[in-house]
Order: structure tokens, then sequence, then C-alpha cells
């Protein structure tokens, strides 16, 4: 999230300079050696591309296949885009800001950088809230009916309103100081109450999210409860892995919070680039997860890149991301065959009665 990044940027920032050095100067206890910065930019990079093609990959293959539109995988589709969006315009920026302890870009992208990651974070948490409830639903109450596009989409616009209005108040507070001659884009809270007030909305946002999964139903659906447990399964692996890439963020910032020496200590600046790296890095493990657990969207993602030279798309994953699964098929036949053979009957029967009439 931009807002703690930025705030740990300025806390930095505060850090004295050399103890040798009497007067301020651009060498700082927390400057880095041009390799190490090097490194850094290119781990960073890394992260912000896989991102991005991963993201956009997932949404190409939901939105262009008509098959993949269902109302769980709309709120996938969110998720994509939040996280999408947290990698292209945060982690970059944050980056630089972290690593150089000067902020480059004005006071306006500073704002920006204090509401717009905020919301993308939030819309992350409540659109995987959003599949924990609706997965709930679909296994314990298979007959109700599903989630319609109409709805579905109401509730990804209120999860974006919502996403807005808590993250505002970053924004409204935020505002460009300088600091020993440099400039720093920092988040002045009245009273010193609002970071710490900010902290515990995101910490029980985050942390009392709803993980699907781990529900009994009878054996009468075990066909259909199955089907959507795989995909249960791999939403509690994606919401695992979110928790684990942001749990030391969080505790980076409380600890801080008590004790802000912290931000003084020698090689600080190194392990914040490492916890911000983690939790950027959530951004970029979610198709990686879909690919691996899902079969359709591995098949989506053979049918993406199967210009590579070492990925071939076949047949078959075409077909099992357009032609409906083999249970449908079987039960529309069952249906159809069911059908035929009553009405077979009920002619047979139609038969038989004018045929008693006739003999009487």
């Amino acid at each position: 999230m931009s807002t703690f990044s930025i705030s740990n940027a300025s806390n930095i920032s505060q850090a004295d300079s050399l103890e040798d050095s009497d007067n301020w100067t651009a060498v700082t206890q927390f400057t880095q050696p041009g390799w190490q910065i090097a490194l850094w930019a290119i781990t960073y990079s890394f992260i912000v591309i896989t991102s991005i093609v991963g993201n956009v990959t997932v949404i190409w293959i939901i939105l262009a296949h008509r098959r993949m539109r269902t109302a769980t995988n709309y709120f996938i589709v969110n998720l994509a885009l939040s996280d999408l969006l947290m990698s292209a315009f945060n982690t970059i920026f944050n980056f630089i800001y972290a690593s150089h302890n000067v902020w480059y870009f004005g006071e306006e992208f500073c704002r920006f950088q204090n509401w717009f990651p905020i919301t993308a974070m939030f819309v992350s948490i409540y659109s995987m809230t959003a599949v924990a409830a609706e997965r709930y639903v679909a296994i314990i109450h298979p007959f109700k009916p599903r989630l319609s596009a109409g709805n579905t989409r109401v509730i990804i616009g209120v999860i974006w309103l919502v996403a807005f209005g808590l993250a505002f108040p970053q924004c409204f507070y935020a505002e460009i100081m300088m600091d020993n001659g440099t400039t720093k884009c920092i988040v002045v809270w009245p009273d010193d109450v609002g970071s710490k007030h900010q902290l515990t909305i995101i910490g029980i946002t985050l942390w009392s999210s709803a993980v699907p999964g781990n529900h009994v139903n009878r054996v009468r659906y075990k066909h259909q409860v199955n089907a959507k447990k795989k995909f249960v399964k791999t939403m509690v692996v994606v919401v695992i892995i979110f928790a684990v890439c942001w749990l030391p963020y969080h505790i980076y910032f409380i600890l801080g919070s008590f004790k802000e020496d912290i931000y003084q200590q020698k090689y600080i600046q190194q392990v914040y680039l490492t916890i911000f790296l983690l939790a950027m890095s959530s951004t970029m493990y979610n198709p990686i997860i879909y690919c691996c657990l899902n079969q359709r969207f591995r098949s989506g993602f053979r049918l993406a890149f199967r210009w590579c030279p070492c990925i071939k798309a076949t047949e078959k994953d075409k077909l099992k991301l357009t032609s409906p699964s083999l249970y449908q098929s079987t039960q529309t036949k069952s249906r159809r065959s069911s059908f035929n053979t009553e009405t077979q009957f009920n002619e047979k029967e139609k038969t038989s009665f004018t045929l008693t009439q006739q003999t009487l």
C-alpha cells in the first residue's frame, strides 16, 4: 500500500546525517551503492512485468470466453484489475522514493499515490470476501438462484465506492514537505492519530476477511460440490498467499508506531525494501495460482501464449473455455432422454386408452 511506504520514507528521511558531517549533505546513512540499487530495480521490475502480464491474461481469459463469464470469475476480474493497478501505479514509484529518499513526482501525484493504491488494496480484500460469500452460497445452497450479471456489477461497483471512501482520508492529509533541502511526500494526520486508525481499519479488514471452504454437504450434491470446492481450494491458496505477503508489512508499521527509533537503524532501509518487495509480489502470484490449480485457466494461458515455441495449445484447450463441462452435457442429455422416455410412455398410454375405447 502506497500510504505506508510513503509514511515510511518520510520517517527514513528524518534520520540524522552521517555523524562525521557537521552540515547535511546528499549522502546519508541510508544511501546505497549503485550496484545495490540496480539489483533492487531489476527485482522490482520483474515483479511489475510478471504482475501486469499475468493479470492482463487472466482478465482476457474471462472476458474473451463466454464460458468463463460467471459471477465468481467477474470477482476474479475485479481482483486481477486491482492487482494490475497496484503494480502499475504503486510499486516502481514507491521503490524509487524508498531507495532515493526523495519525492520526484510533485504534489498531485503525491496525493494520488496516497489514494489510488490504497483503494486497490481494499478492492482486493473485498473482492476475495465476495468470492468467499458467493462460493459459500453455491456450495451450501446449490439450488438457490445464482447472482446475475447485473447484480454482480452492482456489488463490484459498491466495492469500489467503499474502497474509494476508505482511502480518501489518506489522500486528503497527504502533502509535500521540505526536509533538509529534499522534497518529501508525507501524510500529516491531525494529532498524529490518523495513521494508527488507518492501520487498524486495514488490519481488521484484512485479517477478519472470510476464508472460503470447509463446508459439509449432502451426498446428492457430491458432484456439484466437488467441482465447486476445487475452485474454493484455489481461492484459499490465494487468500493465504495474500495474507502472508502483507503480514510483515503491517507488523513493520505497527512496531514503528510504538517504537519510532527502529527507523534509525543501520539496515532498516534494506529491511523495508525487502518487506515492501514481498507485499508487492502478492500482485503477481494469483495468475500463477490459477494456472497451476485450475484446468480452464491453464488452458487459457496456453491459448494466450501459444505463440511461444515451448507452449502448445490444443483443440481440447479451446473446448474447455467454450464448451459446457462434461457433467453439464451429461445432465442435459439425461434430462432430454428422460423427457423423451416420458413422452413415449404418455403416447403409449393414449394409444392403449384409444384401443380400449374402440373395443368397448
